[in-house]
């Protein structure tokens, strides 16, 4: 089990889980939409075991999107009643408006550099950073692979690009998942491919058939799928230990 950290001169809190031994490297978890939820921690848990010290920042906490209201919506959202899911949609963009502003942008990812800061003088970690998101923590994970080149390894799940960043100045290798069914995000790998290309970015995309959005997520039983989480999970492994571990 992790504890929860802070980092008072941004307003942000943690959740943050350690090795058992020497650390093998660092790695950031960045939350879905739900915010600082229990399937954040337990990845952020799942990533430690593996031997990496892992922190997850609640992002979203900051704009009062806690794990309290993120469960909620989702339990509103994926309810069996359609008058619950009629419910949950201005809700859901109620509490999920503060955070696409651009002024949250302007906040969070210098926030989520603060924790590299942290992370990379860490005895130990010794300058072995990555980032993995999911959803809306994807899209920051490509967003904080623009702006920190201290980042070794970044990898976003059904993430978009984020508008407002700068894919020529990454300089880590990325690995993206995407599910085939997730046509808003998956119809623009293609493009997104193309210009990696052009920057000269080590850019690996993996499109899931037969599976949508948040197919990771296995307290959405809806949307998970084992088969393909695990084989995602194997290689987001293999990908940190190729770029992160000595």
């Amino acid at each position: 089990m992790g504890t929860m950290i802070d980092f008072p001169e941004h307003d942000l809190t943690a959740y943050r889980a350690d090795p058992t031994g020497e650390p093998r490297g660092a790695v950031i978890v960045i939350q879905e939409i739900w915010g600082l939820a229990d399937h954040i921690k337990d990845v952020t848990d799942r990533i430690a075991a593996q031997g990496y010290v892992a922190v997850a920042p609640d992002l979203l906490g900051h704009v009062g999107l806690t794990p309290e209201v993120g469960a909620r919506i989702f339990e509103l959202m994926f309810s069996a009643s359609e008058e619950d899911r009629l419910a949950a949609q201005p809700q859901m963009r109620a509490a999920t408006t503060p955070a696409r502003q651009p002024e949250f942008a302007s906040w969070a990812v210098p926030a989520l550099r603060a924790v590299v800061d942290a992370l990379v003088e860490e005895e130990g970690v010794d300058g072995r950073v990555g980032a993995v998101g999911f959803c809306f923590g994807g899209t920051y994970a490509f967003a904080l692979a623009a702006a920190d080149p201290r980042v070794r390894a970044a990898v976003p799940f059904y993430g978009n690009f984020p508008e407002n960043a700068d894919l020529a100045t990454i300089a880590c290798p990325v690995l993206a998942f995407y599910g085939e069914e997730d046509h808003g995000i998956t119809d623009g790998v293609p493009e997104l491919e193309s210009r990696m290309e052009q920057a000269g970015v080590d850019f690996s995309a993996r499109v899931y058939h037969g599976v949508g959005h948040a197919f990771f997520n296995d307290t959405s039983p809806s949307k998970y799928n084992a088969e393909v989480a695990a084989d995602a999970w194997d290689r987001t492994l293999a990908f940190f230990d190729e770029h992160l571990v000595r």
